[in-house]
């Protein structure tokens, strides 16, 4: 069969960078910028860090479980950015795509995938929920607003092999996007 990257269906007839090696002993295809984002630095946030951490301190709150925690981080907008690459990538069954940024981006700009590092699973692929398309969790360290622009290169992705254990007896399919395999 063999992986084969496709424009995502939200960028259909749009001209969208697709990923390609740079060099024949690159093991990353380079990921690029699908539509103008701008990262938003995280000390935007860091106000509302110091309230929580405040009030955590004073006794006022106490520690929040997972829930509570999300819900905390979305009310206080301290999400990281979802850069779209236009794109999904079509896997062989026992692969996934690991996702990162260019090895150059944190030294350069500051920015961070926010989970370090992105796992693709096969199934993520034309999900009902988004296609399968596939974002960089982005955030942004540095002082300043960053904007990248549509077709700049940030991330890369490479295709891996995996092994699961011999009393391994998952059934379960995918029933939606961006970590729908979690019940969390």
């Amino acid at each position: 069969m063999g992986a084969k990257f496709e424009v995502a269906l939200r960028f259909k007839g749009q001209d969208i960078d697709m990923p390609k090696r740079a060099t024949a002993n690159s093991a990353g295809y380079d990921l690029y910028v699908a539509e103008d984002t701008t990262i938003k630095p995280l000390l935007n946030v860091n106000w509302a860090v110091n309230e929580i951490i405040n009030k955590f301190n004073q006794g006022e709150i106490p520690a929040l479980d997972l829930d509570e925690t999300a819900s905390n981080i979305k009310a206080y907008d301290m999400r990281p950015t979802l850069v779209s690459t236009g794109v999904k990538c079509k896997l062989d069954p026992g692969t996934y795509l690991e996702v990162s940024v260019r090895s150059s981006t944190p030294l350069k700009y500051l920015l961070l995938l926010a989970n370090g590092v992105g796992i693709i699973d096969a199934d993520y692929y034309g999900n009902p929920d988004n296609d399968g398309e596939i974002f960089l969790q982005l955030i942004n360290l540095g002082p300043n607003p960053v904007i990248l622009r549509k077709g700049d290169r940030i991330g890369q992705g490479i295709i891996k092999p995996y092994l699961t254990t011999e009393d391994d007896a998952a059934e379960g399919d995918r029933k939606g996007g961006f970590g729908s395999t979690s019940s969390n």
